[in-house]
C-alpha cells in the first residue's frame, strides 16, 4: 500500500494588530443604515460591514500607528477582540492592506 502526501497548503499569515493598516485603494465603501457595503474593484467582491463602528474603525485605520491603537481609541473594551477578528477577516479579503 502506498501513502500519498496531501498537497501542501499555503499558510495564511496571521493578522498583526501591531502593524499599520489602511483601506485598500481598490475598495469603495458605501454607507448604509446597517453599516456599509465594501466593493473591491480588483477582485469584484462585495462585502457587508454590519456595524457603523466597524466602518468608522476601517476608515480611521490610517490615522493610527497600528490597528491595536485604533481599536483601543474607538472600540469599547468588552468588544475589542471581536473587532480585531473582524479586521483580520477584512485583511484576508483584501479590504484593508498593511501600511
Amino acid at each position: 500500500m502506498s501513502v500519498t502526501e496531501a498537497p501542501a497548503v499555503e499558510a495564511t499569515p496571521a493578522f498583526d494588530l501591531h502593524k499599520g493598516w489602511h483601506l485598500n485603494p481598490q475598495v469603495a465603501l458605501r454607507d448604509e443604515s446597517f453599516g456599509a457595503l465594501a466593493y473591491h474593484y480588483g477582485t469584484r467582491r462585495l462585502l457587508f460591514l454590519k456595524s457603523r463602528l466597524l466602518v468608522e474603525l476601517v476608515q480611521s485605520l490610517d490615522q493610527f500607528d497600528c490597528a491595536a491603537d485604533a481599536i483601543a481609541a474607538l472600540i469599547p473594551e468588552p468588544q475589542r477582540s471581536h473587532y480585531g477578528r473582524a479586521l483580520a477577516r477584512l485583511a484576508a479579503s483584501e479590504v484593508i492592506d498593511a501600511a
